[in-house]
């Protein structure tokens, strides 16, 4: 029994297919579902009446087939503030059995509450309704990625259609003379990831959503100080961990919050002055890590200048809010002196210390609220909030890469989104300790979504005591993204080191499938039950629970089958005959248990 314990949760079937023996085999396949198209255009949509001093123009143009772009305007004489606007459409719920989007949820199949709040600092503005097969439906994506707007869609009970509403202006906004929307309507019968993808393509094409390169550094797997750490670092032991992290196949650690204070109280009445307080000699600090060969990032907090930090008089005036609870106050970045400060701190610290990237955090408390002057007057030169923040994270990739044209920049869900790849290269997961099903599914909706920016899983981390197989799950579940540990590898077993060195080095030599292959998310409405990439002749198939395991590419010459799951039973269902193939069962410590060659 312990034996197969030891096998249960990560088993892996390397098969070689030699295909000069095949024949036919008769099989079952089931009928595809018919499509069905949802009849869509421009007299759909209805408008609000209150437009004051506003006319609007709405135009449709056709794609192709089952694909629409609906046009729509805003214009006014005289500059003047919008008023709050919703667009509103419905479509009857035919073949529709679960919808994807963006938001931080595990429930993708009640249409109560399916809704996405996005902005330039946060979310995907793009709903997507799904059949039981995985095929799009009806997906809808907004151009607008850099205001906020609300979008919100229902199931009605009286007449089984889905109504949805997207709300523009629904933050205090600044006078305008126009206004410009493009809404991208895909009824195509093609799976919901290609939809999506094709909408991220879309959003990249525009002039102003042109995403950052991304540097190989930015993916390979990486040290997280945050879970081991928090705010008691100690440079000694997170240079040892740097050590023992490189033995394992890590190639970077990023340096958390915690760095900046000797105030360890999670709050940020002290942050702002960006002085190495806990660490010293950062200097030092930055050449031990990089004498092992790993790559240093550094996490700073945006926005934020501490109500008890040197620099806090020098702002005064100049702040947008302040958050009490963590005793801080937020700098407005329509002031150019509070947007040089900002990318100066970047610059300065890049060069003085040579770092390697930055973790930048908690972007989206630039906003505006009711008391917000929205105004280009007293020194601000932009009215507008969400322009003066893409003004602001447009140069401050543009200048740091002029200083180092393979800076990595980090950001963390819900700081994703068109215009946040501009802003970054990495997107990391949302916080999720020791929950490896929440980031499985956080990864996944990152990749969906996220084009080649590289797409990090949370910190995995877990309890020293933890079975070994038990402990190797939080790796399976994320191995379709960039690798991020933060586990201190000096105090967890032998076992425990030995299977996370196996696992680092197998997601290296099969990165270019795991993260560049064809990716195929299975079944969004279950959270992604199986998951599955194929580049080169060669399938990495991760199954996640009990289910059959469809294997019909003959032009694959190896399969690998990563068993995440409770049982250690993994039914797979050949379309076609292979003939005869070579099979290789290893534990999760990548040892050989089993090995055999049937004879067709």
């Amino acid at each position: 029994m312990k034996q197969l314990n030891f096998l249960f949760f990560t088993l892996i079937l390397i098969i070689v297919l030699l295909l000069s023996c095949t024949h036919n085999k008769s099989t079952y396949i089931p009928e595809k579902p018919k499509q069905v198209m949802i009849a869509f255009s421009k007299e759909q949509i209805e408008i609000g009446d209150d437009l004051r001093s506003f006319v609007k123009d709405i135009t449709s143009e056709e794609i192709e087939d089952g694909l629409n772009i609906i046009k729509f305007n805003l214009s006014a004489k005289n500059s003047a503030i919008p008023p709050k606007i919703t667009l509103e459409w419905s479509f009857p719920s035919i073949d529709i059995y679960q919808f994807w989007n963006s938001n931080l949820r595990t429930d993708k199949v009640t249409y109560y509450g399916n809704d996405i709040r996005s902005r330039a600092s946060s979310q995907v503005p793009l709903i997507s309704f799904i059949n039981s097969n995985d095929q799009n439906r009806f997906t809808f994506a907004l151009s607008d990625a850099l205001n906020k707007i609300n979008t919100y869609t229902w199931l009605r009970e009286e007449d089984s259609k889905f109504y949805c509403n997207v709300e523009i202006f629904s933050e205090p906004h600044p006078a305008i003379t126009d206004y410009f929307l493009e809404i991208r309507i895909d009824r195509r019968n093609i799976p919901f990831y290609q939809s999506v993808k094709e909408s991220t393509d879309w959003w990249a094409s525009m002039d102003n959503y042109k995403p950052a390169p991304v540097p190989d550094a930015a993916k390979l797997p990486m040290y997280s100080t945050w879970y081991s750490f928090h705010q008691n670092l100690v440079v000694e032991e997170v240079v040892k961990e740097c050590r023992l992290g490189k033995e394992i196949g890590l190639e970077a650690v990023i340096i958390d919050d915690g760095w900046q204070t000797n105030d360890n109280k999670r709050g940020y009445a002290y942050t702002g002055d960006w002085e190495p307080e806990r660490i010293g000699d950062m200097n030092a600090f930055v050449d031990s890590v990089h004498a092992i060969g790993m790559k240093f990032l550094l996490w700073y907090s945006l926005p934020f200048i501490g109500e008890k930090a040197k620099l806090y008089d020098q702002f005064k005036g100049k702040y947008l809010h302040h958050w009490e609870s963590q005793g801080t106050w937020v700098l407005d970045p329509r002031y150019p002196e509070v947007r040089e400060h900002i990318i100066n701190t970047y610059e300065t610290a890049l060069t003085e210390w040579n770092l390697d990237g930055f973790k930048l955090d908690f972007l989206g408390w630039f906003y505006a609220d009711e008391k917000t002057d929205l105004t280009a007057i007293n020194g601000r030169d932009f009215a507008s909030v969400n322009e003066a923040t893409d003004k602001l994270m447009t140069d401050i990739m543009e200048r740091l890469r002029k200083l180092k044209p393979e800076i990595m920049i980090e950001f963390r869900q819900p700081y994703i989104g068109p215009l946040m790849r501009k802003y970054g290269n990495m997107f990391r997961a949302a916080d999720c300790p020791n929950m490896e099903v929440v980031n499985r599914v956080r990864t996944t909706d990152l990749r969906i979504a996220s084009g080649n920016t590289a797409v990090h899983s949370d910190m995995f981390m877990w309890h020293k005591d933890d079975p070994v197989e038990s402990a190797a799950l939080q790796i399976l579940n994320i191995l379709f993204s960039v690798p991020q540990l933060s586990v201190k590898l000096d105090s967890i077993p032998e076992d425990h080191f030995k299977m996370a060195k196996y696992w680092m080095n197998y997601w290296k030599k099969n990165k270019s499938v795991l993260l560049d292959g064809q990716f195929v998310p299975k079944n969004p409405g279950a959270l992604y039950p199986v998951l599955r990439s194929s580049s080169n002749k060669k399938e990495i198939i991760a199954v996640y629970t009990d289910q059959v395991i469809e294997i019909n590419k003959t032009k694959l010459s190896e399969i690998d089958i990563v068993n995440a799951k409770g049982s250690t039973s993994v039914i797979l269902d050949f379309e076609q005959d292979f003939g005869k193939s070579k099979v290789q069962i290893l534990n999760c410590l990548g040892k050989l248990t089993v090995i055999f060659c049937p004879v067709p």
